[in-house]
């Protein structure tokens, strides 16, 4: 009997539980995450020998992430390859950072191969850095914000909340559409994933933000706190292109207003997509956050 069960937005103190006995700044751990994206990547988890097991089925292929628990990690691989060999699947673990790499070759020394990914990698950029602007790298950016202010003199910044979380599903379901997001798979999924972040954002504990300019909404964002205290992930960003400055206006305001208590700010993965990966190394990360693919040698 196959013991995993999917994950619902009912589980998110249980999935806390565990998830949170390690630290994490990548956003693949992140509760809102692996909640919001598990009808995507038919996410399941199942609790055993102190373990939270989190099973990934996508593109028919089967993943696992990390074992997360207080007990004996060699038990949780032991547990786990039983797993696999009763399902006859292979025991393939996805989202692997090198500690963990370092932790799982301390017990099977050379057992294991590590794939990286750089499409994959999340990018990690310093809070002070996205919320000054300053100096000559950032100086397009800037001019950017600056023109969005010039340009429009009535905007306004407000705070998610459920007096215009309905208008601001209006707003992405708007942004869908301008952006023919309905001829793309992933970016129709990408959207349904937001909406249903809008809709449950206070039982998944995230919090975002609105641009207006007069009565319209331009621009949104919204994330969660990564599980290393120091961290805030993006997981959505969306803006209209016929307003200028407004992806970097509303970047920059969210920080300004809701996140300068952290150090960091992950704004996830590229993807491997040309245009995103030049958008993101346009801010200069601090650094990438890379994870990989474990398999057996």
């Amino acid at each position: 009997m196959d013991i995993f069960k999917k994950i619902t937005y009912d589980d998110y103190a249980t999935l806390k539980e565990y998830i949170t006995l390690r630290s994490h700044n990548v956003c693949d751990y992140s509760l809102g995450n692996l909640i919001l994206w598990s009808d995507v990547y038919h996410t399941m988890y199942a609790i055993a020998d102190e373990f939270l097991f989190i099973k990934f089925s996508y593109n028919e292929e089967t993943h696992f992430a990390f074992p997360h628990g207080k007990g004996d990690l060699k038990k949780a691989f032991e547990w786990l390859e039983g797993y696999c060999s009763e399902q006859n699947i292979p025991m393939k673990l996805n989202v692997i950072d090198s500690t963990m790499f370092d932790e799982i070759n301390a017990i099977y020394p050379d057992k294991y191969d590590i794939t990286y990914s750089r499409d994959n990698a999340d990018y990690i950029y310093n809070v002070s850095d996205l919320a000054e602007l300053a100096g000559k790298k950032y100086h397009k950016k800037k001019n950017h914000v600056n023109r969005f202010i010039k340009e429009n003199p009535d905007w306004s910044y407000e705070r998610i909340s459920d007096e215009n979380t309905e208008e601001t599903i209006k707003m992405v379901k708007e942004w869908c559409k301008a952006n023919e997001c309905c001829d793309d798979p992933d970016k129709a999924a990408e959207i349904c994933v937001a909406i249903h972040g809008l809709m449950h954002r206070n039982e998944l504990h995230m919090i975002g933000a609105i641009l207006r300019v007069k009565d319209r909404i331009v621009a949104m964002t919204m994330g969660e706190p990564a599980d290393d205290g120091k961290t805030f992930v993006i997981h959505f960003e969306k803006a209209f292109t016929d307003v200028n400055g407004a992806y970097p206006m509303i970047n920059q305001q969210f920080i300004l207003n809701e996140l300068m208590s952290y150090s960091y700010v992950n704004r996830e993965e590229d993807l491997g997509v040309e245009g995103l990966r030049k958008a993101k190394e346009s801010y200069y990360p601090a650094f990438l956050a890379e994870t990989g693919l474990l398999t057996e040698k």
